[in-house]
Parts: structure tokens; sequence; C-alpha cells
């Protein structure tokens, strides 16, 4: 896991998020003929465009017409096709709402949106481009898986675990390279089950996409610095949620923060929240984010920064939660 690993600037290329999602589905292509691919006119900056090189018969790119694309899609797998689709997590998401709705969702086809760019990794594109609201969208539709892996290596599972499961899964990757947090694709991936990088007893931190490895360094800093054990849960899949993991660090560590690329609003968040309202025990929680904000315009890593949710920024808020009272008592009768 992180730590570990070096990589050079060609290493960092092959390793990007994207371009291992185009390798697997070009791979996937190879075995199963009834894979197809739709673009909206992004076929080179979502690397889905390999696949379209190697099965030009099968790749269909829709021009700027997302919404046509998603309709389109479900009349494919409909047919007995595997459509992916590929473009923007920001268009796969608001710009398409009714289609993945109606098209897609409601009628529960098996069709698979790779929405790339997620969260602020295409920073210096400005608010128009970045995907901060998108889980708090798509989380809530019936019928759709939806993933947020941590790294090129949780991507290619993602994205055979989609093409293995029927239905409509919605997979959000970022722009370009992502830290490596697993060094193969050999450590346990398993659709709605979080994965404990670090363990500990002191507080929980619960993160997805790139904010995984932030806080995986931000856990060995805060033992070293402050002597403190650090719970680090990899919630790869927001829903279906690992709700049972959450049960246990609420049970375990009693503070949980959770940390994403995204607004604290509606996201990781807020599930988590719902399954610590749900159980009727108390914590202390944290939700860092985007807090009901835009983001700043700039690079991806400053960007992160500047919201908090780097590895100092999770320190500092793991700091303070530690200072945070509640109910220290193991009777959890008098807090339903």
């Amino acid at each position: 896991m992180a730590g570990g690993l070096t990589y050079t600037a060609t290493d960092s290329t092959q390793l990007a998020t994207a371009e291992i999602y185009g390798n697997t589905l070009l791979a996937l292509g190879k075995e199963h003929p009834e894979i197809v691919g739709l673009s909206a006119d992004l076929a080179k900056s979502t690397k889905i465009g390999v696949f379209g090189e190697a099965f030009p018969d099968r790749f269909f790119n829709v021009g700027i017409a997302e919404q046509n694309m998603f309709g389109i899609a479900a009349g494919m797998a409909r047919a007995g096709l595997v459509p992916f689709l590929s473009t923007f997590s920001q268009f796969a998401s608001w710009r398409v709402a009714d289609q993945l709705h109606t098209d897609i969702c409601y009628q529960n086809v098996n069709a698979k949106v790779i929405a790339t760019h997620g969260g602020t990794s295409f920073g210096q594109a400005g608010s128009t481009h970045h995907a901060i609201f998108d889980i708090g969208l798509v989380r809530t539709l019936p019928n759709l898986t939806v993933i947020v892996p941590a790294d090129g290596y949780e991507t290619a599972n993602a994205v055979r675990a989609a093409y293995n499961t029927p239905g409509p899964f919605y997979i959000r990757i970022n722009r370009g390279f992502d830290r490596v947090v697993y060094p193969s694709e050999d450590y346990g991936f398993e659709l709605g089950k979080a994965l404990m990088l670090r363990e500990g007893t002191d507080i929980t931190v619960i993160a997805c996409g790139s904010c995984v490895f932030q806080a995986i360094s931000a856990a060995d800093l805060l033992k070293t610095a402050d002597g403190l054990s650090v719970r680090v849960l990899n919630m790869h899949t927001i829903k279906p949620l690992d709700v049972e993991a959450i049960k246990s660090a609420i049970q375990d560590t009693r503070r949980i923060i959770t940390v994403e690329d995204h607004s604290v609003i509606g996201g990781l968040g807020s599930a988590v929240a719902e399954v610590i309202a749900d159980t009727g025990k108390g914590c202390a929680f944290k939700r860092l984010g985007a807090q009901d904000a835009f983001a700043p315009i700039g690079l991806h890593e400053d960007i992160m920064s500047a919201l908090g949710i780097d590895a100092n920024g999770i320190a500092d808020a793991v700091r303070a939660v530690m200072h945070m009272d509640f109910e220290l008592d193991d009777d959890w009768d008098d807090e339903v």
C-alpha cells in the first residue's frame, strides 16, 4: 500500500487512473464482443479512445450531445449489448440527470457510466468542470451502483466488477494521475465492502477517491508526531454503502471524520452521517470537503489544500476532533 512505492514521470502516465480504465476496457472488449463504447466527443480526454481505435465498429461518438448518448446507451442495453459511456463527471450527472434517471436507472438497464475528471481533478477548468455535487445526485437514484476508486488499480477492479454485475453503474474517476494506494490489483476488492488500510482505535477517517492516499499519509503522520492510532477506511463503494464497517468504527473509536473531493452535502459525509443517525449512537463527527461552496480554481493539489482535504488538513481535523467532547461510557441504551 501507500508509503513504499516509487515511480518515474513515465510510470505516472502509465499508472494514471483514466489510462488504466481505458486499457482495462480494451482488455474486456477483446474477451466480450457485446461490449460497446460511447463518447460525447471526449474519447481522447476520457481514454475510451483506445477502445474505439481497436473496435471502430463497436464505438460510437455521438458528438456534444450527452443526453442523446445516455438514451442511445439505454436502447443498446435493452438490445443485449453492454454499453460503457465515458464523459466528464459533471456532464455524466447534472447535464444528463433526466436521462440517467428515466432511461437508465428507472429501466434498470445494464449500462456502465465511467465519469472522468471527478471532483476538482480538472481544477484549472473552473466551476463548470468541478464535479463536486455529482455524488449527491447519483447516490439517490435507485438501482445505481456508485463507486469512487482510490487509484488506477482500484479503477481496473471497479470496471471489471461493473461488467460482471448486472445493472447500471456510475464509476467516478479523476482526470489524470492519482497517487498509488495499492501495489497491484490483487488486494481483495469487493463491491460494497470498505477496506481498512490502517488499523486504529482513537479515531476513524473514512475517505474515497483521491482523498484515500491523503488519509493514509495523515494517519502515518499522526502516529509519528502525536502518537495517535488512526483507522483509515477506503469507502470505494458509496452505494451500496458498507454500513457494518461504519458501525464498527462508531463502536470501536467513537470519533469519525469523512474526507471527500466533493461537497460535504449529499456525498460520502452525508451517507456516513445517515448511518450514524440510524444507529442512535453518539460519536464525535466531522465532514471534510467543500463546505457548501464552489471550489476555488487552480491545480488539483492546491484546491485540496484549500479545502482541507490533503494530508495536512486531515491531520489538523483529527487533532480538533480528538478534543471534542462526547459521552465516554459504554452504555448505549441512553443514547437511542
